[in-house]
C-alpha cells in the first residue's frame, strides 16, 4: 500500500506543469491564431490601400494631364486673343486714319482753294467770282458807317475780334474798304487812271481780277480821324498796333516795304488763318515770297 501510495503522490505532483503547459500551448496558438486574422486583414487593408492609391494615382494623373491640356489650351486661346487684340487696334488705328484723311478731304471740299492763292499780278479771278458767304461789318467798326461794307462770314469773327482788340488797347483802326467784286475792281481802277495816269494807278491798284479784295477776307484800315486810308497811316498808332498784334488774329500785311508787286500799302491787310499769319511773323517773312506749294498746306487750318 505505501508503494502504490507513492506513485498516485507522484503522479498528482506532476499534474500542474501539464495543464500549465497545455494552457501555454492553448495561449501560444490563440494568439498565433489571432496574429493570423490581424495579419490577414493588415494584408487586406495593404491591398485595399494600394488599389486605392493607385486609382488615386491614376485618377491624379488624368487630372494633371487635364490641367495641362486646359492649360496649353489657355496659353494657345490667350496667344489667339493677342494677336486678334492686335489685329483690331491696327485695323482700328487703320480706319481712325482714314476716317481723319475722308474727314480733311470733306473739309477741304467745303474750302475755297482760292483764298490763299497768290493774286497780284500772277493768278486771275474771274469776273464770276464771288465769295460763298459775304456778311456786312458792323457799322460801328467802319470808318463811314453809312458806307456798308462786305466780309467773308469765316474770316468776319477775326476781323472784329482784332478791332475790339485793338480799340481796347487804345489803337484807333477802323475799316475803310473790304470785298469788292470783279466790276467794282474794274471802275475803281479806271477811274485811278483817269485820276493818276496808268502807270501811276498800276504802282497801288490791281487790275480787276488780281485784287486781294475780290476774296472777300482783305480789307483797308484806317483811323477814325481819317476817311480814307492814306500814306501817313504807316506812321500811325495804329499801323504800329497792327505789326505788332494783327498776326495773332489772322491777318498780314500784303505789301509792305520794298515789295515786287504794288507800293508799300500799310493800309492793306489779308486774313490767311491764325497758324499761317504767327508763322509769317515769327520767321519775318513775306506771303508773297513763301512758294505757294507750301502756302497751301495751311489751307485746311485757314479757320481753326
Amino acid at each position: 500500500m505505501p508503494e502504490d501510495f507513492s506513485s498516485k503522490k507522484i503522479t498528482l505532483g506532476l499534474l500542474p506543469a501539464v495543464l500549465l503547459t497545455i494552457l501555454t500551448v492553448a495561449g501560444v496558438s490563440y494568439s498565433g491564431y489571432r496574429y493570423y486574422l490581424l495579419n490577414k486583414d493588415l494584408i487586406r487593408s495593404k491591398a485595399q490601400f494600394q488599389a486605392t492609391s493607385q486609382s488615386l494615382q491614376g485618377s491624379i494623373a488624368e487630372l494633371e494631364k487635364h490641367i495641362a491640356s486646359t492649360t496649353s489650351e489657355n496659353i494657345f486661346l490667350n496667344d489667339f486673343l493677342t494677336v486678334l487684340k492686335a489685329r483690331n487696334a491696327d485695323y482700328q488705328n487703320e480706319v481712325s486714319e482714314i476716317s481723319q484723311r475722308v474727314s480733311t478731304l470733306q473739309k477741304l471740299t467745303s474750302l475755297d482753294p482760292e483764298l490763299l492763292q497768290k493774286y497780284s499780278k500772277i493768278y486771275f479771278l474771274n469776273e464770276n467770282y464771288i465769295p460763298s458767304d459775304l456778311t456786312l461789318i458792323d457799322p460801328s467798326f467802319l470808318s463811314r458807317p453809312a458806307k456798308p461794307e462786305q466780309i467773308h462770314a469765316s474770316v468776319k469773327p477775326y476781323l472784329e475780334n482784332l478791332l475790339r482788340e485793338a480799340r481796347r488797347t487804345g489803337a484807333d483802326i477802323s475799316v475803310v474798304s473790304a470785298y469788292r467784286s470783279f466790276g467794282t475792281q474794274s471802275a475803281l481802277k479806271a477811274q485811278y487812271k483817269v485820276i493818276y495816269g496808268a502807270n501811276t494807278a498800276n504802282k497801288f491798284s490791281a487790275d480787276q481780277g488780281y485784287s486781294e479784295h475780290q476774296l472777300g477776307t482783305t480789307v483797308d484800315f484806317a483811323t477814325k480821324k481819317e476817311s480814307e486810308s492814306g500814306s501817313g497811316f504807316n506812321k500811325s498808332p495804329a499801323y504800329l498796333w497792327l505789326t505788332e498784334n494783327a498776326h495773332r488774329f489772322g491777318f498780314i500785311l500784303s505789301y509792305p516795304e520794298k515789295n515786287s508787286y504794288y507800293i508799300f500799302e500799310p493800309w492793306h491787310w489779308r486774313f490767311v488763318g491764325v497758324e499761317l499769319s504767327a508763322l509769317l511773323h515769327k520767321e519775318n517773312k513775306r506771303f508773297y515770297d513763301i512758294p505757294e506749294r507750301d502756302i497751301s498746306a495751311y489751307l485746311i487750318k485757314i479757320f481753326d
